[in-house]
C-alpha cells in the first residue's frame, strides 16, 4: 500500500520468474470508478521482460510438457473450484465493484471466468488422452500394402503465450485465454488492461497462493507491456483483445513477422439483433428481442465486445419498438455496483466515458437520440465513471458512422429495414462481428438470414419462444464454442472447446510404417502388428494390456433360424430380414440378410470373457460400421485387438478402446467398430484395490 494525495492505494505488482516485482518508478495511477478516487497505482519498470519469456520457456514449459492433458486438467478443476472459494469471491467481487461492476457483472466475470477453468477440465478429461500428445484424424494408408502410413498429431509447442486482454473482463479475459493454453501445454504470460488491473492481480494473487500450478506456467505484467513482444519467436504467440488500432500495431511489430509469431485478435466488433418480420409486437419473439437489447446495453454499462451496438427491426415495427424499448428503459436503475437494486453500475473510467460520448456524437450525426438521460441513485455521476443508456434510431440506415463508429457503452442504434435481403446487407456493414441475434419463429424467414450472416459472423444466436428459458444470452460466450469474428472483428478464434486447445498446438503430419507409428502415438495404427501371446486380453489388468494384444475367435455360423428368432425376440422384422421376395428385389441386400445388431450380439458371444475379471463395463461402441452382409450360412469370427488405453487417474481402472472387426468365410469384413471398456488396473496401482 501507499498513501498519493492522502489516499491508501494498492501498488500493484508483476508475477514474473516466480515471484512479485513491484513497480517501480513512474507508476500510472488509477481511479475508482464510481467515486472517483485513486485506488491503485501500476507500472512494470522494474520487469525484465526477456527474462520473464526465458522463464516461461525453460522452467514453465517443461514443467507443463512433463503433464499429460489429463493432469493438466486436474489442476484446472482445483483452481477453478478455489476460484469458488465463497472467502476469495467476496474478496474478488468487492474489487471488481470499485471497476463500475454489478453484482450481475462480477458474475458474469469470477464466476464466468472459473467456470470456462472447470469446463475445459472436464473436455480435457473426456475428449482428450491421459498423454502428451493427441492423434488428428484417422490415419492415411500411403502405400498399396498397407506398409507405410501417414497420421497426423498435436503436440505441445515450445514457447510461450503472451496474452493481452481487454478492461471489461479482468478475470473471464484472462482465464478464457488461459485454460485452452495451459490445457495444451503452453505458458502463458498474461497483460491486464491498465484500468481494472487491480482486479487481475487480486485474481492472480489467488492463483499464485494456491500453489496448484507448476511455477513459469502463468506469469502476470501488470504494467507496460515495454519491449515484450521484441523478444518473441517462432514457437511463441500473441492473444489480444481490444481495439483494432492496437491490434494492428501489435500485429506490425518486426519481431512478430520476421519470426511468423502466431497472431490472434478480437477487436472492435459492431455486433447486431435481427427481428424478424413474422416477430411482430403481438409475439413472443419480439418480447425477447426487447429484453435483449436493454439486457445488452446494460450489463457491463455495455461495456462488452459482444453487446448489441446495431438493433435492426422491419420498419413497419419501428415505432412499437422503440414504444417497448423506451418503456423497458424507465426500468433501469443506475447507480452504486455494490447496491443490489442497481441494475447498472458506472462505466470503467472517465476517460473510457468520454470516448463513449463522442462515438455518440459521431453516430448522431446520422441519428436521432430516443434516450440519453436517466436519474442517479446514491452516487455522484461526475466523479464516477457514470452515464445514461443512450439510444438511438438510425434516420440514414447505411450512414457509414451507423456501422463503423463503436460506442463501447451502454449504448445502442435501431435500425429499420424493409426486407430480409435488406436486412443482411445493412448487418453486413458492419464489416465482420462477433456475434448476430436473429429472432423469429418461422424457419422461412430465420433461415435465410442466418445463411446471409453467416459469413461475416463467429457465432450466430438464433432465438424463438423455445430457448426463452434455456438460451444463454446474445452477448455470453462459452467455453465450448468459438469466441471470435471475421474481418473487423479480428479474424480471432478463442476457446471454441478441442478447438482452442489445439490452437496453442503443433499440428504435425506423421509418415511411417504402422508398427512405429503406433509405438509413438500410443494408438493402434491399421496393418501393425499384433500379439496373441498372452491368452485372453479380456483377463489381462490394465497395466498388463499392451497396444496390439489380440484374439481371434472361433467361428460361428448364421442360420435363417437365428434370424428369424432375433426378429421375433427384438421385434425387427425390416423386410431384409423376413420377406424373400422383398429382399430380392433390394438393390442393395439381393436377398435375406441378418440384422446388423445380431452380428454384434453374436460377435459379442465370440469374444467376451465370461468369468469375473478385470474388465468391469462395457460403456460404448464407436464408428461401427456394416461393410457385408451376413446372409444365412455365413460363417463369422472376430478379430479383437487392444486399440488405445487411457488410464483414468485415481479411479482404480482405465479405459480402453477395442479394434473389433467381424470377418466372414470369405474374409471380407463383416462390421467394424471400436468397443469401449472399463479395465481394472493391479491391486495396488491407481486406487484399485484386491476384490
Amino acid at each position: 500500500m501507499m498513501a498519493v494525495g492522502g489516499k491508501r492505494m494498492i501498488e500493484l505488482e508483476n508475477y514474473v520468474c516466480g515471484r512479485w516485482v513491484g513497480p517501480g518508478a513512474d507508476a500510472t495511477v488509477l481511479d475508482d470508478a464510481v467515486t472517483g478516487e485513486p485506488i491503485a497505482s501500476l507500472s512494470s519498470a522494474n520487469v525484465d521482460m526477456a527474462a520473464s519469456l526465458d522463464y516461461a520457456r525453460t522452467v514453465g514449459g517443461p514443467a507443463l510438457r512433463a503433464l499429460t492433458f489429463h493432469q493438466r486438467a486436474a489442476l484446472l478443476k482445483e483452481l477453478g473450484k478455489r476460484l469458488l472459494d465463497p472467502e476469495v469471491k467476496e474478496e474478488l467481487y468487492n474489487l471488481s465493484h470499485r471497476t463500475g461492476a454489478t453484482a450481475t457483472d462480477s458474475w458474469i466475470d469470477i464466476d464466468g471466468g472459473a467456470g470456462v477453468l472447470l469446463t475445459y477440465a472436464s473436455k480435457g478429461r473426456r475428449e482428450l488422452p491421459n498423454a502428451h500428445l493427441s492423434v488428428d484424424g484417422v490415419p492415411e494408408i500411403l502405400s498399396g500394402d498397407g506398409s507405410f502410413l501417414g497420421v497426423h498429431v498435436h503436440t505441445p509447442r515450445l514457447g510461450v503465450a503472451v496474452q493481452i486482454n481487454a478492461f471489461n473482463f479482468p478475470v473471464w479475459g484472462m482465464l478464457e485465454k488461459f485454460a485452452p493454453t495451459f490445457l495444451a501445454g503452453l505458458p502463458t504470460v498474461a497483460k491486464p488492461a491498465s484500468q481494472s488491473a487491480f482486479l487481475a492481480e487480486a485474481t492472480m494473487r489467488v492463483i499464485v497462493e494456491s500453489g496448484l500450478l507448476p511455477e513459469g506456467s502463468l506469469q502476470l505484467i501488470t504494467g507496460s507491456s515495454g519491449d515484450l513482444l521484441d523478444h518473441l519467436g517462432s514457437q511463441d504467440s500473441v492473444g489480444f483483445t481490444g481495439s483494432a488500432e492496437t491490434a494492428r500495431l501489435l500485429r506490425s511489430n518486426r519481431t512478430v513477422i520476421d519470426h511468423s509469431v502466431r497472431f490472434t485478435s478480437e477487436t472492435d466488433s459492431l455486433n447486431a439483433a435481427v427481428l424478424t418480420p413474422g416477430a411482430g409486437p403481438d409475439t413472443a419473439e419480439f418480447d425477447l428481442f426487447i429484453r435483449e437489447v436493454v439486457n445488452e446495453m446494460t450489463t457491463k454499462a455495455g461495456q462488452k465486445c459482444t453487446a448489441i451496438r446495431r438493433a435492426f427491426v422491419p420498419a413497419q415495427y419501428l415505432d412499437a419498438a422503440i414504444e417497448a424499448l423506451e418503456a423497458a428503459m424507465t426500468d433501469i436503475v443506475v447507480g452504486d455496483p455494490s447496491n443490489k437494486s442497481t441494475t447498472m453500475g458506472a462505466l470503467v473510467s472517465r476517460g473510457q466515458r468520454d470516448e463513449v460520448l463522442a462515438a455518440v456524437a459521431a453516430i448522431s450525426e446520422t441519428a436521432d437520440v430516443i434516450v440519453d438521460s436517466c436519474s442517479f441513485t446514491n452516487v455522484d455521476p461526475e466523479r464516477g465513471a457514470f452515464m445514461a443508456p443512450t439510444l438511438l434510431r438510425a434516420t440514414d440506415v447505411r450512414a457509414e458512422a451507423v456501422h463503423t463508429t463503436e460506442a463501447f457503452g451502454p449504448v445502442s442504434t435501431l435500425i429499420p429495414f424493409s426486407s430480409l435481403d435488406e436486412a443482411v446487407e445493412l448487418v453486413a456493414l458492419g464489416q465482420g462481428s462477433l456475434v448476430a441475434s436473429v429472432y423469429g419463429a418461422d424457419a422461412r424467414e430465420v433461415t435465410p438470414v442466418v445463411a446471409g450472416l453467416a459469413a461475416y459472423h463467429g457465432r450466430i444466436h438464433i432465438v424463438d419462444s423455445s430457448v426463452a428459458k434455456s438460451s444463454t444470452g446474445h452477448g455470453s460466450p462459452l467455453p465450448h464454442l468459438i469466441h471470435g469474428g471475421p474481418g473487423r472483428a479480428g479474424g480471432g478464434e478463442e476457446m471454441g472447446g478441442m478447438r482452442g486447445v489445439f490452437h496453442h498446438m503443433q499440428r504435425t503430419a506423421l509418415q511411417g510404417s504402422p508398427d512405429q507409428l503406433t509405438a509413438i502415438t500410443g494408438e493402434l495404427m491399421p496393418g501393425a502388428t499384433a500379439q496373441e501371446n498372452k491368452g485372453h486380453p479380456f483377463r489381462l489388468s490394465f497395466d498388463d494390456l499392451s497396444i496390439g494384444d489380440s484374439i481371434t475367435t472361433e467361428s460361428r455360423r448364421i442360420t435363417r433360424q437365428d434370424i428369424e428368432d432375433f426378429a421375433n425376440s427384438t421385434g425387427d422384422t425390416f423386410y431384409a430380414h423376413m420377406d424373400e421376395e422383398a429382399a430380392a428385389r433390394s438393390p442393395i441386400f439381393e436377398g435375406i440378410v441378418a440384422h446388423g445388431y445380431l452380428i454384434l450380439s453374436f460377435a459379442a458371444g465370440l469374444f467376451v470373457h465370461p468369468d469375473e475379471g478385470p474388465v468391469l463395463a462395457n460403456y460404448g461402441i464407436e464408428k461401427l460400421r456394416f461393410a457385408t452382409p451376413t446372409r444365412p450360412g455365413d460363417e463369422i469370427h472376430v478379430v479383437l485387438t487392444c486399440k488405445r488405453k487411457t488410464q483414468l487417474d485415481g479411479r482404480g481402472y482405465g479405459e480402453v478402446a477395442w479394434d473389433t472387426k467381424v470377418i466372414n468365410q470369405a474374409g471380407d469384413v463383416a462390421a467394424a467398430y471400436d468397443v469401449l471398456t472399463m479395465v481394472a488396473n493391479r491391486p495396488g496401482v491407481n486406487g484399485a484395490t484386491e476384490s
